[in-house]
């Protein structure tokens, strides 16, 4: 039996569903401090349009709340197919996820009143009273991650030892989530 046979497999595989994803998503996006490439115009064959945003808040569902102009490239797409992927990172080595749902645009005053941010102001100059602005619900319907199983330190660690000795001394774990 060769070297291959005897090894124990690492368990670098988490697929996580429900309340358990929904933390994942969480953990992750605030690695990234809520920033992200918003992908847009998914159809097949065609190139995407991507931009950056920041997500606003992250509802107990797993629902991302962004602010967008009205007149933005990103709602005249969505306009015509809400599907849209997001993409996360956190660090150089860790902290990735990379969520596909679908996104709906609305002018919900009471969302926009609660995700308003006075820093917004760069974008909606007339405040959260600006007419351009739209609110945009983004709800994942699946999504997959690549975090490590440890803090970042240890895992850097581990990296660096497995490094030194020839060895593979991985610390990282992926998997799908889904809310």
């Amino acid at each position: 039996m060769d070297s291959i046979n005897n090894q124990q497999p690492e368990k670098n595989r988490d697929n996580l569903f429900g309340k358990e994803a929904v933390e994942k998503i969480k953990d992750l996006i605030g690695k990234a401090k809520n920033t992200c490439f918003f992908c847009t115009n998914m159809k097949e064959g065609e190139p995407f349009a991507t931009r950056p945003m920041a997500v606003q808040k992250i509802d107990e569902n797993g629902t991302l709340w962004f602010l967008s102009p009205i007149d933005s490239h990103k709602n005249e797409q969505l306009l015509h197919d809400s599907t849209a992927q997001l993409l996360f990172k956190g660090s150089d080595y860790s902290d990735f996820l990379s969520l596909y749902g679908n996104a709906l645009l609305s002018r919900d005053e009471e969302k926009i009143d609660e995700l308003w941010d006075p820093m917004l102001k760069t974008w909606f100059t007339e405040g959260k009273d600006d007419p351009r602005i739209t609110v945009v619900e983004f709800t994942p319907l699946s999504g997959y991650y690549w975090d490590t199983k440890h803090a970042q330190i240890v895992a850097f660690a581990k990296q660096m030892i497995g490094a030194a000795i020839g060895k593979t001394l991985d610390d990282s774990i992926e998997g799908s989530v889904k809310p």
